[in-house]
């Protein structure tokens, strides 16, 4: 009986942590080809799957970076990120749909993402010269009722996949994906907000011109009073002000193909490749 009574108290805080449990990116979906992500369990193998994402080993507990660590090179790519020791190809134009394990329905926020280009190899690159340009954003959807309809909620409801496209501008080179989820469900007090960053190496083809020279480093991005960082959610929001420097200019409308600020297109065939 008490064997019993464990295994119930067992299954219960399992079930608990399933329903709170955050995420990471596990898949990458490119032209029709399934990519493999980082999943911090590959720590624990030897040797470890060769992906594309970048490897957060130290994201155990797949968790997040709050506000007071936004100037730390911890916010780049998360929590203790190196490079990921593979690419994924993708014409320039073309989508990137990125599939989490799991995202909690009670965390609502924005979606954002950033490409930086390695201006090299992305295998071997340091995280902290990155220049990240915004490729795509979406915030506040709609206020109907507390905590209103945000772009995370979209997410779930496209089953925990998201899906950017790259500009067409984009020149042919090596860069860095960023993607970002940021929970506000505790954004009303200081230190509050939840970044969830993960990163992704691409190989970009195509007929582009732009190198993505200029940017933001990425321990400038934010600050933690930033309006849409520090913000309280569960008070009727008229207007929500989406974190980060400006949409790039050669951006296209996109995120998630919703109705209000961007659209996203879906893809066809590439694949994986590994990093020299």
């Amino acid at each position: 009986m008490a064997i019993l009574s464990t295994l119930s108290l067992l299954v219960a805080f399992a079930t608990i942590a399933s329903v709170d449990a955050h995420g990471v990116v596990s898949n990458i979906m490119v032209h029709g080809q399934s990519n493999q992500g980082y999943l911090p369990s590959f720590a624990g193998q030897n040797p470890a799957p060769i992906v594309a994402g970048w490897s957060i080993p130290e994201d155990q507990d797949l968790g997040f970076v709050l506000p007071e660590a936004y100037t730390d090179p911890n916010i780049i790519c998360h929590k203790g990120a190196t490079p990921g020791q593979a690419f994924i190809k993708v014409v320039a134009g073309g989508s990137v749909q990125l599939q989490w394990n799991a995202w909690p329905d009670t965390h609502h926020g924005p979606v954002i993402d950033y490409l930086a280009n390695c201006n090299g190899e992305c295998t071997t690159v340091d995280k902290t010269t990155l220049k990240f340009n915004k490729i795509d954003e979406k915030g506040l959807i709609s206020w109907d009722s507390q905590p209103g309809h945000w772009a995370t909620d979209e997410l779930l409801a496209a089953g925990k996949t998201w899906t950017v496209q790259i500009p067409q501008s984009v020149a042919p080179g090596n860069y860095v994906l960023r993607h970002e989820l940021i929970g506000l469900h505790e954004a009303n007090r200081d230190n509050g907000a939840q970044n969830y960053p993960q990163c992704i190496n691409l190989k970009i083809t195509g007929s582009g011109t732009d190198g993505l020279a200029s940017g933001t480093l990425g321990t400038a991005l934010y600050t933690p009073t930033d309006p849409g960082i520090k913000v309280d959610i569960y008070n009727k929001l008229d207007s929500y002000q989406i974190p980060g420097p400006a949409l790039y200019n050669g951006a296209s409308d996109s995120g998630n193909g919703s109705n209000v600020t961007m659209k996203c297109k879906r893809m066809h065939s590439r694949d994986i490749s590994r990093g020299a």
